[in-house]
C-alpha cells in the first residue's frame, strides 16, 4: 500500500535515528498535541493505535505535553484503556447538541464538562494521577487584567489588547496571559522547557484535574473558563491555547526525539499567532521533530475539501455536521493503517520527508 493519507515529517537528527533503530517508541521523551477542537476527529484514529499499540511498547517514562483537545486526547493516553477512553471522547464531542442554534455559553460549558467527565470517568482520573509511566503535563493561561475578566465587554477588550500586544512581539502577551501547567510525576517541566513566559507549575490532584483539563479547553466568549482552580494561583483560567496553540519548538532541550500528530503540516506558537504569517514554525530548526498530519491530498478528498473545525457549529445543521464529521471519522482510519505499515515495514523512512 501507498502511503497517500498519512504525511510524515522527520528532522534531520530525527530521520538518522529512525534509520538505524527503525520505529523504536523509546527514541521519543515527548508527545505534543494541539489545540484545535473538532479538528481532532482526523487524528481519532491515529490516537487509537499511537496510544494503545506504539507507545505502549515503551520501557521508560513519556512526558505528555498538550493545550485545549490536545491535552484531553493525553488525559485519555494515560488511562487504563486509551482506546476506550477515545472512543467515550470522540461519541461525546461528536454527539453534542443544544437547546438552540445559538446555545449560551452555559449550555456550552456544561456540555463540554459532561463531554470530558464521561471521557475520563473516576477510574480514568485515577488512572492518570497513579501513572507512572505518562508524565501528563495540561497547559492553560490564566488571565490578566481585562484577560481576566466575566464581563464580555470587558474581556473583548483584553482580548483586543492581547492581539495588538503580541502583533507587536509575543514577549507582551505575557501581560494578558500567564502560562500555568498542571502535571503529575516527581519532575515538574517538561522537556520543552518555558523561558519564554512566567510560567506556573502546579501538582494534578483529584481535586483539580478536571477544572485542569476544561480550563485548558476553555475559549473566550464560548465557554466559561474555570476560575480559583485548587492549587494554582489564583484568578480566571482559560484555553492554553491562547499561549501555546501549536507550541514553541525551538524551546525543546531534550536529548530524546518530540512525537507530534497534528492537524497539519503548519505550525504556530500561539492562538494570536495564526493571523500573522511571519510566525509560522521555522522547519529547519526542528531537528529532533517527527510530526504526523493528514496529507494535503488526503484533505482535498474529504467532504468539503477541509478537515472538521468548529466554524461547522455555526454554518451547518446539526445533523449535517454530525454524518460530516462521522464519514471524516471513517476515512481517517486510513492513518492509522499507514502508520502501522510504516512502523512494521522493512524501510522506517519510506515516504517520510526530511525537514531541512
Amino acid at each position: 500500500m501507498a502511503i497517500s493519507a498519512l504525511a510524515v515529517y522527520a528532522g534531520r537528527e530525527a530521520a538518522t535515528r529512525l534509520a538505524e533503530r527503525g520505529w523504536d517508541a523509546d527514541l521519543f521523551d515527548l508527545l505534543i498535541g494541539a489545540s484545535g477542537g473538532p479538528k481532532w476527529f482526523v487524528l481519532s484514529q491515529l490516537d487509537r493505535v499511537l496510544f494503545s499499540k506504539f507507545l505502549s511498547q515503551r520501557s521508560r517514562p513519556l512526558a505528555t505535553l498538550g493545550s485545549s483537545i490536545g491535552s484531553w486526547r493525553h488525559a485519555c493516553f494515560a488511562t487504563r484503556d486509551p482506546a476506550a477512553a477515545i472512543a467515550r471522547m470522540e461519541a461525546g464531542y461528536l454527539y453534542q447538541r443544544y437547546s438552540s442554534e445559538r446555545p449560551s455559553v452555559a449550555e456550552i460549558s456544561e456540555v463540554s464538562l459532561g463531554i470530558l467527565q464521561n471521557m475520563l470517568s473516576d477510574q480514568g482520573a485515577a488512572d492518570l494521577l497513579l501513572n507512572d509511566k505518562v508524565h501528563t503535563h495540561v497547559v492553560t493561561a490564566r488571565g490578566r487584567g481585562f484577560a481576566a475578566a466575566s464581563h464580555p465587554t470587558a474581556l473583548a477588550s483584553g482580548m483586543g489588547m492581547a492581539a495588538l500586544g503580541n502583533a507587536v512581539s509575543r514577549e507582551l502577551l505575557r501581560l494578558s496571559f500567564q502560562r500555568v501547567v498542571f502535571h503529575t510525576g516527581e519532575g515538574i517541566e517538561p522537556p520543552l522547557h518555558f523561558h519564554d513566559f512566567d510560567t506556573c507549575f502546579t501538582a494534578l490532584t483529584a481535586d483539580n484535574l478536571i477544572h485542569a483539563l476544561h480550563a485548558s479547553g476553555a475559549i473566550p466568549f464560548l465557554l466559561t473558563g474555570e476560575r480559583n482552580i485548587p492549587g494554582g494561583p489564583p484568578g480566571q483560567y482559560w484555553d492554553g491555547g491562547m499561549i501555546d496553540y501549536h507550541f514553541d519548538l525551538d524551546q525543546h532541550v531534550s536529548d530524546g526525539l518530540i512525537l507530534y500528530p497534528h492537524f497539519s503540516a503548519r505550525l504556530v506558537p500561539g492562538w494570536f499567532d495564526k493571523f500573522l504569517p511571519w510566525r509560522q514554525t521555522a522547519w529547519h530548526r526542528q531537528h529532533k521533530l517527527v510530526l504526523l498530519c493528514p496529507s494535503a491530498r488526503f484533505v482535498a478528498d474529504l467532504p468539503y475539501g477541509k478537515i472538521p473545525d468548529r466554524n461547522d457549529f455555526r454554518g451547518m445543521g446539526e445533523d449535517e455536521r454530525m454524518d460530516y464529521w462521522e464519514i471524516c471519522v471513517e476515512r481517517c482510519k486510513a492513518l492509522a493503517e499507514e502508520f502501522m505499515e510504516l512502523i512494521s515495514g522493512s524501510d522506517p523512512l519510506r515516504g517520510v520527508t526530511l525537514l531541512d
